[in-house]
């Protein structure tokens, strides 16, 4: 069933697939629930099989500072304390109902110990990096946003200009001259 997720992060025979899907655990988490509250330590992996959800670090009472936002068919969880297993630095929340595969640190380490081909999974690992290195390159804001159209055009499905001018570390103005650049030279 869950097959061609497992078999995304490498190599496994069918009965590690089968241990994979005994062992993960399928959630329904409604809207604007938390998955992580800021002071928890991470103790699971989500891999997201319909709805949004974001992660934000809470400024004031009204202001979020979004650090990443997921879609359906990516992973889910808060990297340094995952890592680290210290308390989290942010929130993980829903931002529509979701469908989820929830992957415990429990699970991992009881799958690794049954076949050493579940090491595999630390690809996933690799993906919270992949943020860090998006923001750590100096990108202008048309760079930021023309990455987003070619490599995550979900997101401008899922989320409002606003969370995505968050995510991207603009303010909703430059987000809106970048997106009227952007469309004036596609129409020329």
């Amino acid at each position: 069933m869950y097959s061609e997720i497992l078999r995304a992060t490498g190599t496994y025979t069918d009965e590690e697939v089968w241990l994979f899907e005994e062992a993960v655990i399928m959630r329904h988490v409604a809207r604007n629930e938390f998955l992580l509250q800021k002071g928890q330590v991470t103790k699971s992996m989500y891999y997201l099989l319909s709805g949004s959800i974001y992660q934000y670090r809470q400024g004031s009472e009204l202001d979020r500072n979004i650090i990443d936002l997921r879609v359906q068919s990516e992973w889910v969880y808060d990297y340094q304390s995952l890592i680290s297993q210290r308390p989290s630095e942010i929130y993980v929340q829903t931002f529509t109902d979701c469908q989820i595969l929830e992957l415990s640190l429990d699970t991992v380490h009881y799958l690794t110990g049954r076949s050493i081909a579940f090491l595999q999974l630390n690809r996933v690992l690799e993906g919270g990096l992949e943020r860090m290195k998006f923001f750590d390159q100096s990108m202008t804001p048309t760079e930021k946003y023309t990455f987003i159209l070619n490599n995550r055009p979900l997101l401008l499905q899922a989320f409002p200009l606003k969370m995505i001018s968050s995510y991207l570390k603009l303010t909703p103005e430059t987000l809106s001259r970048v997106r009227k650049s952007i469309s004036k030279k596609t129409i020329s």
